[in-house]
């Protein structure tokens, strides 16, 4: 019996890389304005130091946290070895991952985690395309 499911060389070829260039450089952008809002934020609002002082943590780990999102977007838009990508990659997986799960400790509804689980979304689509672009 023959398989009803496209052959993945066949799909991988009706992709165009022009098309995985500009999907990787919208998810990218758009996620890297996103962390850098974050960024930005966590740096000059009084309320999002409340919120982290909610969450329990302290008030140098904001600080920290900002700087390594700036590097970590630098890391992105900058030609730079891909292993280095790699680990900016991970670096903010672990961050958007543990920003959910700090909020879903303290028992933050949907107006507070919707932002970290959409910019999770934007670092899926971003990395997807990345890995398009490197095989």
């Amino acid at each position: 019996m023959e398989s009803t499911l496209p052959n993945p060389a066949h799909v991988a070829a009706r992709t165009s890389p022009k098309a995985v260039t500009l999907g990787f450089w919208i998810a990218t952008v758009l996620f890297c304005l996103q962390m850098g809002f974050t960024a930005y934020a966590q740096l000059s609002l009084p309320q999002v130091a409340e919120a982290f002082t909610h969450m329990g943590f302290p008030s140098y780990f904001r600080v920290e946290l900002s700087w390594a999102k700036f590097i970590g977007i630098a890391v992105l838009l900058a030609p730079v070895p891909a292993r280095l990508k790699e680990w900016a990659y991970a670096g903010f997986a672990i961050n958007l991952v543990s920003a959910l799960i700090a909020h879903f400790s303290v028992g933050d509804g949907p107006e507070a985690w919707g932002f970290a689980a959409g910019t999770g979304m934007l670092w899926a689509l971003s990395y997807f395309f990345w890995r398009r672009l490197t095989a």
